[in-house]
């Protein structure tokens, strides 16, 4: 029988040992979080106060941009204290909060992704019947089914997380607490996390990529149907940003969730995470801005309004 420990707290690892790097990722990093929450609430509050940004697209993305601060700031300010920390500790009871919201936030993100590829083949596809059929109270409920569905899903999968037993080994390889490094170090209650966890990451991306991927395709053959060369562009310009969000954002979690734990899994996996926490929640605010019209639209005149005023 393995000789189970009770767990009080755990040790962050990181991204490096070599204490020489610390404070330069710390600037790096700081640096990244704050253009983060800078690029998000921005994006939030000119949705909110923009008369020409009032549709359901827009609504979507400020939800998509609230998921962003709420997922970097899950993980960002304890990575960036444990950089400039001797001790690089997280408490037990604090390693499962940040697991809840970790998985809860990654469906709500993935779900939200899917309803925002939904909302584009109505618009394209159905552009008559897109006014009657996504009412307000349509998008309101459509936007409601991931966050109660994400943190439904979270708590199961965090009871399983509560489920794993440790042996003495509470070094976990990473900068957050992370299923894949805490399976690995687990000694007990280890074989029903991993199948579920599996299980769950493929099912849940599987349907929504799905989602995805058959809403693109219809809204293809729509856009090759236009005769319209103005109406074309205008479509994929509009897609073509989500398409992005979407590639960057399901390659690095499929690359990180859908296989089992390894050493060298976990160790790749750190570089993938530092890129779906901090990196895409950073470059989602310019990936749907810098290519749309509207946006650029809204931000000019907010400057102007603001000049104005003073």
């Amino acid at each position: 029988m393995p000789n189970f420990t009770d767990v009080t707290e755990f040790t962050l690892l990181g991204l490096t040992c070599h204490q020489e790097l610390q404070v330069l990722l710390f600037v790096v990093f700081l640096a990244v979080y704050m253009i983060t929450l800078l690029g998000n609430i921005g994006m939030i509050i000119l949705i909110g106060i923009s008369p020409q940004l009032q549709s359901p697209m827009y609504f979507f993305l400020s939800h998509l941009s609230f998921v962003d601060v709420c997922f970097s700031s899950n993980v960002t300010p304890k990575m960036l204290e444990n950089l400039l920390s001797e001790t690089k500790s997280i408490s037990y009871v604090g390693c499962l909060v940040q697991c809840y919201f970790f998985i809860a936030l990654v469906h709500v993100e993935v779900y939200i992704l899917a309803v925002m590829a939904f909302d584009r083949y109505m618009a394209i596809c159905n552009p008559l019947l897109y006014g009657s059929k996504m009412s307000r109270t349509v998008y309101v409920r459509l936007i409601s089914v991931p966050y109660v569905y994400g943190f439904s899903v979270s708590l199961i999968c965090t009871l399983w997380t509560y489920g794993l037993y440790f042996c003495g080994n509470f070094e976990v390889n990473h900068f957050y607490c992370a299923d894949p490094p805490l399976i690995k170090i687990a000694c007990g209650g280890v074989h029903i996390k991993e199948i579920t966890m599996i299980v769950i990451a493929g099912i849940n991306f599987t349907y929504s990529l799905s989602v995805v991927l058959i809403s693109y395709t219809l809204i293809v053959v729509a856009v090759l149907r236009m005769h319209s060369a103005d109406g074309r562009r205008k479509a994929f310009s509009t897609c073509g940003s989500h398409l992005t969000a979407v590639s960057m954002f399901y390659g690095t979690l499929i690359f990180m969730y859908l296989r089992r734990p390894t050493e060298e899994s976990i160790e790749r996996g750190k570089m993938v995470a530092v890129f779906y926490t901090t990196v895409i929640p950073m470059l989602n605010p310019m990936i749907y801005s810098l290519r749309n019209k509207d946006v650029k639209e809204a931000v000019n005149k907010a400057i102007t309004k603001t000049y104005v005023r003073q």
